[in-house]
This record gives structure tokens, sequence and C-alpha cells, in this order.
């Protein structure tokens, strides 16, 4: 990436990641939100993870990774945790909102 800040010192160098990770949290944050925008258009006993969505997101962000110049296998180990763990948020409020409470 040549438009990285070329730092000066290793101070800046960790202020530029901490800048970073504050951008990443928020950004996984808002990405949750949304999940959950998602979950709000689903009917209780749907299936909260749709494999294709899921097979398409994972190709497409290896793909970014490639073209932006990131490690395609973090990346994908990256996102299955986050998709994992969102889908199993969105797996436990779909069985809340079941009248009984439970799986059909």
């Amino acid at each position: 990436m040549e438009w990285v800040y070329q730092c000066r010192n290793l101070q800046e160098v960790r202020d530029q990641i901490d800048t970073l990770d504050r951008a990443i949290v928020s950004l996984i944050a808002e990405r949750g939100l949304y999940v959950q925008q998602a979950a709000d258009f689903k009917q209780p006993g749907d299936g909260a993870e749709d494999s294709k969505r899921r097979d398409q997101v994972m190709r497409r962000v290896t793909r970014l990774a490639g073209e932006l110049g990131a490690d395609a296998a973090l990346t994908a180990k990256i996102y299955r945790e986050m998709i994992g763990h969102f889908s199993e948020r969105e797996r436990a409020a779909l069985l809340a909102a079941l009248p009984d409470g439970n799986a059909a």
C-alpha cells in the first residue's frame, strides 16, 4: 500500500495502529448492527445462517484481500469467525422470538 503514512519512529507506528484498531472495532460494531437489522427481516423458524450469502461474502472478502494487499488466509479466518459469531447471535434471537422459545 503506497498510501500508508510513513512513520518516523516507533511511537508514530503505534499511534497509527491504535487509530486503525479503533476504526476496525467501530466497523465491527456497525456490521453487527446491520446483521441485527437483517435478523429483524427474517421470520422465527427461518435459518439464521444463509450458506449461499456466507459463501458470497467469503469469496468477496478473499478477493478484496488480494486486491488490497492483505493476507487472504488471515482475512478469511477473521471473517469465518465473525460470521459464525453473528450467526449464533442471530440464531439465538430467532429462537427467542418463537412462541415457545424452542426450535420447531
